[in-house]
């Protein structure tokens, strides 16, 4: 049985006061569920955060982290300095650091193979732009992304790894995915890890919609047999907002 996670990226906002408040108002509102729930706040409240929920079920990971054990980086973060404070889960890929930040296939590789071989857990984030879409060519990028950054990785590997689908041409283009959309590529990426591998393998990985689920839309897409939950953005900043997400389980 595949897990069902929710994850909460908080991308570059709230404060240390701001990241205590929400935690405290995600504590009143999360009742016991069987659901999988993490949360990404930035850096320097990693640690904070990580104090505050060690002793609950809610997991807290971080945003990114750099290839290299350690040396003259600065600004970076190693895999070894976030499992010094705790964490054991790090986001990879997300499509506004491909965007930003250049972060190419064969960094994220790098990013990946660090982070695995360290004893991380990686949500490695993948999608199609929009004009990839519209000149049809969603599915090849798609597997092209998951060849590149992943398929490197000895089966073993795998238990590491949580799959997260970001359609960045429906994120803040006024374009909307349908849950049937949604489907079709998570069913397709999990037949693009089952060529590569086998099909129990595939069968065994969690595979995340990164496509602006919120409260109204969560039920209908994680019914869906090959979505197994979300990594949230907006919706992950108001505590009733993502428990709702959480329980449209």
């Amino acid at each position: 049985m595949r897990e069902k996670i929710v994850a909460g990226n908080w991308k570059m906002n709230n404060d240390l006061a701001e990241t205590q408040a929400l935690i405290s108002d995600l504590r009143k509102v999360l009742t016991n569920t069987d659901v999988k729930v993490k949360i990404a706040p930035t850096y320097v409240n990693l640690y904070p955060a990580y104090e505050t929920l060690k002793d609950t079920a809610v997991e807290v990971v971080a945003q990114n982290m750099h290839q290299a054990k350690s040396g003259a980086y600065t600004g970076e973060v190693s895999a070894d300095m976030l499992k010094s404070i705790g964490i054991q889960t790090v986001i990879l890929g997300h499509s506004e650091r491909r965007a930003y930040f250049g972060e190419d296939d064969a960094l994220l590789a790098q990013k990946v193979s660090a982070a695995v071989d360290a004893g991380l857990n990686v949500i490695f984030c993948f999608g199609e732009e929009l004009e990839d879409r519209k000149s049809d060519k969603h599915f090849d990028l798609v597997a092209s992304q998951l060849k590149s950054g992943l398929f490197h990785l000895p089966a073993s590997a795998w238990k590491q790894i949580v799959l997260a689908y970001e359609p960045v041409w429906a994120i803040g283009t006024g374009e909307t995915a349908s849950p049937e959309q949604a489907q079709e590529m998570h069913e397709f990426i999990r037949k693009t890890v089952a060529g590569q591998y086998d099909a129990s393998l595939a069968d065994g990985v969690s595979i995340l919609y990164g496509g602006s689920v919120k409260p109204a839309n969560a039920t209908e897409i994680f019914s869906k047999p090959d979505v197994d939950g979300g990594l949230i953005g907006g919706a992950s900043l108001n505590a009733e907002d993502f428990v709702a997400i959480v329980n449209a389980f």
